[in-house]
């Protein structure tokens, strides 16, 4: 996340140092949403109060990560979270935000899990009155500093006229540069000191463990995962360090040896997303159109991405249509940049159903699905979201557009500018189709395709979340009637016996002998008394001896439940 928001001022981008972005973020994005239409319209000034939130919650709110006070940890947490949803609303980028909530979870402890879930905390908060108030400080200056700050670097003013707030970046990037040198060495260290203390606190939980077996195996899981984690984050001190030259120079030489014998793997890489804002003079879409005569066009429309102009942006999180995000990447360059386009053209005149129905889930929403058009080409345009009109209502279109240039000619099967990139980039079939399997896996998931073709993929992806949430709560339900059910009779005898006996072990030893004094004399008593009444008929002896068997059978198990006691405050 640090260098999420480092490289989008490092890239020296005019659009994030004027602060003027997200002016165009929402029209140019990958695969907007219907919400990102209206995030567009926003005032400028907001826009650019927008770009100054992301920058301190991308660069200073993750420095809070590694704070020891919870209350800056959850701080960060919930300004993350914040971050993350807006970017869900406005923008489909798949799971990839859902993964970074869920890395976020690990800033929370289990008291304030516990405040979510309602549930009692157990933990025993023993801090004086002097250090809660004392944390309670510091947190409020670290957090006013974090404004003052942010007020200072983005001399951030309020317009009473305009009702509005100025800002702009009032730093250079030489500040820049040493605020990174000053800054990256140090989160490195902290990063080091903050796993080395995990691994050690880990290492002492896996010791406490009773039994050896289980000491054994727990200790075995600790070194496994321990020198994966260590081996991971040594690695990723490499592409982090990219961010500032001398920091990354200053690495030692054994760290920059371990990621080059992995970087072919690419487990770990440096991290960047929109460094630089495309489409600042219009987003560019390119548009592929079919025809079975060269004279009528008909425009080839895809489920995701812009095309028709009236059609609403969707909703596809968490799904990720390929094909739609590689238009998006193809059209900020030419076909030759995507050797792929030349074969998505080729199938498609071809009438390969499967890559029709990347296009169309649906295929006879396809223009083509009766017959393969005999001629393709593609053309670029310029696509900008509509404005609302003068007296405030909405237009009937999301879009608008420009014709640009011609993207990819005029093709048919056996053309020679078809052949020849066909041949250059060696798309042609060279091998026959591979037989399909006949194993049990793979005839079940040619029935599970075959069941649910022709249903859209986010609609498949939330059917599946939703049915396994219901799940869940059905499970939670149930579980929490077995425990809100009354105890039974048995039940609360072992209770009532378990804290007698409790109470019992609690009194003091001279409380102890009284009561054995006043209970030998009590027995006395009984004695007598029943030497006077040695007369009485057979039932009532036989009475008495079942009541004393009951209660040395009590005395017994008031003995064991004793012992257990004794052993456990031990």
């Amino acid at each position: 996340m640090f260098a999420s928001g480092v490289v989008k001022l490092t890239s020296r981008c005019p659009t994030w140092w004027g602060l003027t972005a997200l002016t165009y973020h929402y029209e140019t994005q990958c695969i907007p949403t219907s919400l990102a239409w209206f995030a567009h319209q926003l005032p400028v000034w907001w826009q650019k109060l927008s770009v100054v939130g992301t920058f301190g919650i991308e660069i200073a709110v993750p420095l809070f990560f590694f704070s020891p006070l919870r209350r800056l940890r959850i701080g960060a947490f919930y300004l993350q979270v914040l971050l993350q949803v807006l970017i869900i609303m406005t923008g489909n980028y798949n799971f990839f935000n859902l993964l970074t909530l869920t890395l976020c979870l690990s800033l929370l402890d289990d008291q304030h899990v516990n405040f979510w879930l309602r549930k009692t905390d157990k933990t025993n908060n023993d801090d004086s009155k002097l250090w809660l108030w004392l944390s309670y400080l510091l947190e409020l200056v670290v957090w006013s500093l974090l404004i003052f700050g942010t007020i200072i670097c983005f001399d951030l003013q309020l317009d009473t006229t305009n009702n509005s707030v100025s800002s702009r970046t009032a730093f250079t990037y030489h500040h820049l540069n040493h605020f990174l040198k000053t800054v990256t060495i140090p989160s490195v260290w902290v990063g080091v000191l903050s796993l080395t203390w995990e691994i050690i606190k880990a290492m002492f939980r896996c010791a406490c463990v009773s039994g050896f077996l289980k000491r054994f195996w727990g200790t075995v899981q600790w070194t496994v995962f321990a020198a994966a984690t260590a081996a991971m984050f040594t690695i990723s001190l490499v592409p982090f360090t990219y961010i500032e030259y001398d920091s990354h120079a200053r690495l030692w030489p054994g760290v920059r040896n371990a990621y080059e014998l992995v970087d072919r793997y690419q487990l770990v890489n440096s991290y960047g997303l929109f460094r630089r804002m495309t489409g600042v003079g219009g987003r560019p879409e390119v548009v592929i159109e079919g025809s079975h005569d060269k004279v009528k066009w008909t425009e080839i429309e895809f489920m995701y991405k812009p095309g028709n102009l009236s059609a609403p942006p969707p909703v596809v999180t968490p799904h990720q249509p390929r094909l739609d995000w590689q238009m998006w990447f193809a059209a900020l360059g030419h076909h030759t940049q995507a050797t792929w386009f030349t074969s998505l053209m080729y199938r498609l005149l071809q009438g390969k159903r499967d890559v029709i129905e990347l296009i169309q889930t649906d295929v006879t929403q396809y223009p083509f699905h009766q017959q393969p058009p005999a001629y393709l080409r593609a053309h670029r345009y310029r696509y900008w979201f509509t404005e609302p009109k003068a007296d405030g209502t909405y237009q009937e279109r999301w879009w608008r557009r420009v014709y640009d240039e011609e993207f990819y000619p005029t093709v048919y099967l056996g053309s020679t500018f078809l052949e020849g990139m066909l041949n250059q980039y060696g798309l042609k079939d060279k091998s026959p189709p591979r037989r399909p399997s006949n194993t049990t896996v793979a005839k079940a998931m040619r029935w599970v395709r075959t069941q649910v073709r022709g249903v859209p993929t986010p609609v498949l992806i939330w059917t599946l979340i939703a049915c396994s949430a219901t799940l869940c709560l059905l499970r939670g339900l149930r579980n929490r009637s077995k425990c809100t059910e009354p105890p039974s009779h048995n039940a609360s005898v072992t209770v009532s016996n378990h804290t007698e006996t409790t109470d019992h072990l609690g009194k003091s030893d001279e409380q102890q002998e009284t009561e054995e004094e006043e209970e030998g004399e009590d027995s006395e008593d009984q004695v007598e008394e029943g030497e006077g009444n040695e007369r009485g008929n057979v039932t009532d002896d036989e009475e008495d001896e079942t009541v004393e068997e009951d209660e040395e059978r009590d005395n017994q198990e008031e003995e064991r439940e004793k012992d257990d006691l004794r052993k456990r405050r031990c």
